[in-house]
Parts: structure tokens; C-alpha cells; sequence
């Protein structure tokens, strides 16, 4: 799927969409920004599955992309990995919002997900990933997976942001220890590049639980990243950090 926005007038409208595979998307009535839903019409991710976004935010224009639903990584097969590939752009005086919603990892699975984000040295951009480690609900256990999982981002072409998570094996054993997630089942991180971060970082502490942080790399780019029991708690958490960076409502996909 690829899809760039551009301004036209006060407005922020489709300059180019290519669809193909299961990727679909919906567009919203917004007011300013251009609103996009993903979708994934095959429910889920498996061993072999091969899905591609790109995203390109052109120059003064908003761009904002979420989620229809949870994405899925359903078990695979030992030699098969499904991968989910991320590529966005963001133009001089250009924002970018990219949300989407938990992406819920299942026994058995096996992803390999990036994500790479290119800022023009006037860009914005407020990037959310949420990872749910089996649901807790239904008593899920995560004993044998393979996560591997990266955000970098660069800056007129400079990296100011590289993070990676792997986990290979037994999750809850890994996740487990007091320097990883202390026993809980989601996590998050977001970052949130602009020239007013330093002035967010205080407000955004304040919101944070206990078992969240978030810390200023430089001046303009914030990070962070939340843990929690579940799902639920995770989203709730999340949801008035989002619409303090944002400056706007969340997402009605978002919504508790």
C-alpha cells in the first residue's frame, strides 16, 4: 500500500494511493488533516505473509494513519516469518501522526517488523507502537515465539533514533525480569519528534504510570515507553499521552 499527502488550500487531500494485496484504506471525514485507516483484510499476519506500507507526508500538509482493528501474528511455521514493513517520509513544515492500534502476538508466531521514518529537517511527527504479548483474557501464554522488532527514524538524513526489540523463545520468561517489562503482557513506545518537546516532557511525565517512562534525546524529540498488564490498561494509558502530543481527540478506532 502506498499513499502521500499533500495541502491544497487550508486542507490536507490524497496526492497518490496504490492499493494492492490485503491492505486497504479508509478515509474518514476529518477536518484539516487527512485521516487514514488501514486495513488488513486478511485478519491477521502468518509465517510468509509479506505486508508493505509506505507513507509520504508532503510539504505543509497532516497526515494522520491508524488502524481499523488489532493487528494479528498468528502461529507459523519454524522456517516461515511473517514481516511487516514500514516505510514513511515527512516533508518541511509537514506532520505526520502514525497510530496504530496493538498489534496482538499469538503462540507460535513468528514477525519481523520495521519501521523507518525520514524527517526534513522542518518536519513533525508523533509515532505510537503498541505490542500485546498474548491476551490476557483467554489465558494466553507466550512460551515459544520470535519477535523482532525496529523504529529508526533520521533527520535530514542523519539518524537521531534507533530501537530495537528481540525476543526469541519463552516471551513471559524474557519479559519476566525487572529490566524488561516486570511480568506484564504489553508495551508500548512512542516518540515524538517537534521543536516544542522539551516544553511536553513534564506533562507528559505527569501522565505516565508507574510503570512508564520517557525522556528527551534532544530539545525536539521526545521518547517513551509504557508496560502494562494488558491490553486495556495499556490503551488507557496511552490515550491521554496521544491527545496531548497530538492536540486532538484520538482516533475513534482508539477509543475505550
Amino acid at each position: 500500500m502506498v499513499l502521500s499527502a499533500k495541502r491544497r488550500g487550508t486542507i490536507s487531500v490524497i496526492d497518490e494511493l496504490h492499493q494492492s494485496g490485503c491492505m486497504r484504506v479508509l478515509f474518514p471525514h476529518g477536518l484539516g488533516a487527512l485521516d487514514a485507516v488501514l486495513i488488513n483484510t486478511s485478519g491477521g499476519v502468518t509465517g510468509g505473509d509479506n505486508i508493505a506500507v509506505s507513507g509520504a507526508v508532503g510539504v505543509g500538509s497532516t497526515l494522520r494513519l491508524t488502524t481499523q482493528a488489532s493487528e494479528r501474528a498468528y502461529r507459523a511455521q519454524p522456517h516461515e516469518t511473517a514481516r511487516i514493513t514500514t516505510t514513511l517520509s515527512v516533508a518541511d513544515g509537514a506532520s505526520l501522526q502514525w497510530l496504530p492500534q496493538e498489534i496482538i502476538l499469538f503462540e507460535g508466531c513468528r514477525l519481523d517488523r520495521q519501521l523507518d521514518l525520514a524527517l526534513a529537517p522542518g518536519a513533525k511527527a508523533l509515532l505510537v507502537e503498541p505490542v500485546v504479548f498474548g491476551r490476557a483474557a483467554m489465558g494466553e501464554v507466550l512460551t515459544d515465539i520470535m519477535l523482532r522488532d525496529r523504529i529508526a527514524i533520521t533527520q535530514d538524513g542523519q539518524p537521531i533514533y534507533l530501537d530495537r526489540v528481540v525476543i526469541d523463545g519463552d516471551a513471559v520468561a524474557r519479559l519476566a525480569g525487572p529490566a524488561t517489562a516486570g511480568g506484564m503482557g504489553a508495551m508500548a513506545s512512542f516518540v515524538y519528534a517537534a521543536p516544542d518537546a522539551d516544553a511536553r516532557i513534564a506533562r507528559v511525565r505527569a501522565l505516565l504510570p508507574q510503570t512508564g517512562g520517557a525522556s528527551l534525546l534532544a530539545d525536539d524529540l521526545l521518547v517513551g515507553r509504557v508496560v502494562a498488564a494488558d491490553g486495556y490498561l495499556l490503551r488507557r494509558s496511552l490515550i491521554p499521552i496521544i491527545e496531548l502530543l497530538s492536540g486532538a481527540t484520538v482516533p475513534k478506532t482508539w477509543r475505550l
